[in-house]
């Protein structure tokens, strides 16, 4: 952790400048824990559709799980939410803050699937700036924990209106704005338009997030430069390196600290999700884990479809397997 903080979220101190972005299936609690131990500073939850918190109560439904933390998380713990309906989402906005009690709360103005954008929610909410300003005055008016926004720079090349989004989100209250610089239409293709994100950094006073393309250590540096960005927010470059976080690639880490990691990781998953649904969820980690080592072809698949923990475990302290994935790597 940093000595100082390197910005603040309204009266919030985030002592560290790389956080761990919100990722649907990915940003659980095993996988923030881990995250936070190599140095993440914020803690967002998964996406969470307010229509599905308000069909159920607390702990009743999966959407409600995502919302579980760990009181380490505290007090940087996000709570991120989506939905099309500015009643609904200023509802359940107040509803999990009074229920969950998490630090800030975060809006999803940024997924681009077709089945939620198309129905104004996520990267949908970017046609319609009215309803953004709606929503965050409302939330900021009632709420007393800061609130931000995930946001992309448009929802396609015509319509790319990132600069009159975000300064509608700092008018209306918003404490921080987190950008990943492609539109909806892009998904995650070509490139993440930095250049983009510099202009928003320059335009507004509150915090600024910078997320796309950093896939390395080396492109914190050179994002954090081009964009001038208080923090870095970090989706797929940290799944299967969350050591990223610690400003490492993956071929500073030996395989021992990898094993380890799995483990440590697989026993979260396990405490979290219980035996069978934590083990089979962890598979798409491992996957990842294993990612470009010489011997993955031999041991992906007996991996990924390990069903015990303890055939998972064998594997693991297989020496000829350990031989395998450790030879010829630099370490």
């Amino acid at each position: 952790m940093k000595a100082y903080p390197q910005f603040y979220v309204r009266n919030i101190p985030i002592y560290g400048d790389l956080i761990l972005s919100p990722m649907d299936g990915y940003s659980d609690l095993p996988f923030r824990l881990i995250c936070r131990e190599l140095g993440s500073a914020m803690s967002y939850t998964e996406f969470v559709n307010v229509d599905e918190l308000s069909a159920s109560k607390r702990h009743d439904t999966r959407a409600w799980k995502k919302l579980d933390y760990d009181c380490s998380e505290h007090p940087t713990m996000v709570y991120q939410i989506y939905g099309h309906d500015v009643d609904r989402l200023v509802e359940m906005g107040l509803r999990v803050v009074e229920e969950g009690q998490p630090d800030i709360l975060d809006i999803n103005m940024g997924c681009y699937v077709k089945s939620i954008s198309e129905r104004g929610a996520g990267s949908g909410m970017l046609r319609c700036p009215d309803r953004i300003a709606s929503v965050f005055g409302r939330l900021t008016r009632v709420l007393p924990i800061p609130v931000t926004g995930k946001i992309r720079l448009g929802w396609d090349d015509g319509n790319r209106n990132y600069l009159e989004v975000a300064k509608t989100l700092e008018d209306n209250g918003a404490s921080l704005i987190a950008v990943h610089g492609r539109t909806r239409a892009q998904a995650y293709k070509g490139e993440a338009d930095w250049d983009a994100i510099a202009e928003i950094k320059a335009a507004v006073k509150v915090p600024v997030l910078g997320n796309g393309d950093v896939i390395n250590a080396a492109d914190i540096g050179r994002i954090k430069a081009h964009t001038g960005c208080d923090g870095v927010m970090i989706g797929r470059g940290a799944i299967g390196n969350p050591w990223i976080f610690s400003r490492k690639d993956r071929e500073q880490v030996t395989f021992e600290e990898k094993a380890g990691l799995m483990r440590r990781h697989l026993a979260l998953n396990l405490e979290f999700y219980g035996p069978v649904q934590g083990l089979i969820l962890f598979r798409k980690h491992a996957a990842r884990y294993i990612r470009g080592l010489p011997g993955e072809e031999q041991l992906r698949i007996p991996l990924l479809t390990a069903t015990t923990v303890e055939e998972f475990e064998d594997l693991l302290n297989d020496s000829s397997k350990t031989t395998l994935l450790t030879a010829e790597i630099a370490l």
